[in-house]
């Protein structure tokens, strides 16, 4: 069921939308050469308690889960692109990692993600990162009133396909209100002007995710974690968003953008 929201609880989700733009910020600036996916989802955790939150992911369990997913952060590195099970791996000098977070405050759910890369960087992984967030910029600005979910899929799709990217739609964006998860399914690829006609009130996490030469995947051994069949690397962008009479409100909007560490590596001959 879609369900529209009023302008005084959209208000009211400002809190959840600030929260986890600090922790998704917070957990960006951790990141580093050295550091332990656990540590990362401890930080999360610490800050979940202080601020009063709740986590969405520490009891959640769809159908394409093998359990419950036992953490409240998803940490994705390398070939790993969605629901990464945070394990007990210390990051490694070039780990493109991303980093999926989603908490509810007072009642109100909000979902956000970012890709970066620890210490030195390759320039087609720094492409593929970019490329991602251009993709989120471009199916926030079709987010309008009046327009279509299809609107949106295709301005993902087109930033994607110019970059010479295959798409896979098994996962995307998604309602977002007192749940995590919730209608209208928002695929990254799509017919414009197809679709649930975007309305003021309606609440939905877009987030596109790519690799760089595949749209096949396969859930890991550890039931969760989902990677691409041939190896190649993936980056993961999403914001929660409200779609109000005057264009997208972005709910996770980040006050700053995280300070990163490490450098660029020469690009191979």
């Amino acid at each position: 069921m879609i369900e529209l929201r009023t302008p005084a609880q959209i208000e009211e989700m400002r809190a959840a939308g600030r929260f986890v733009a600090d922790v998704v910020t917070a957990l960006a600036e951790a990141a580093d050469v050295g550091v332990n996916l656990l540590e990362l989802d401890a930080l999360a955790h610490q800050m979940i308690r202080e601020r009063g939150a709740e986590s969405c992911y520490i009891d959640y369990h769809p159908s394409f889960g093998a359990s419950p997913f036992g953490k409240v952060l998803c940490t994705s590195v390398n070939d790993a692109v969605l629901h990464g099970l945070p394990r007990d791996y210390v990051l490694q000098d070039g780990d493109l990692l991303s980093v999926d977070f989603a908490a509810s405050v007072d009642g109100w759910v909000s979902d956000s993600a970012y890709s970066l890369v620890v210490g030195t960087a390759r320039p087609e992984d720094l492409a593929l990162i970019n490329t991602t967030q251009r993709a989120l910029e471009a199916g926030i600005s079709a987010a309008q009133p009046g327009a279509k979910v299809g609107d949106i899929s295709h301005a993902i799709a087109s930033v994607a396909r110019e970059a010479g990217l295959r798409i896979n739609t098994q996962f995307g964006g998604h309602g977002v209100g007192r749940t995590m998860h919730g209608d209208p399914h928002i695929p990254n690829d799509g017919r414009p002007g197809r679709g649930f006609t975007l309305k003021p009130g309606l609440v939905i996490a877009i987030e596109p995710w790519f690799l760089h030469t595949t749209d096949e995947i396969f859930t890991d051994a550890d039931g969760w974690t989902i990677r691409s069949l041939d190896g190649s690397r993936g980056a993961h962008m999403e914001h929660t968003i409200a779609i109000t009479a005057d264009g997208p409100l972005v709910l996770t909007a980040r006050e700053r953008e995280p300070v990163l560490k490490g450098g660029i590596a020469p690009a191979q001959a």
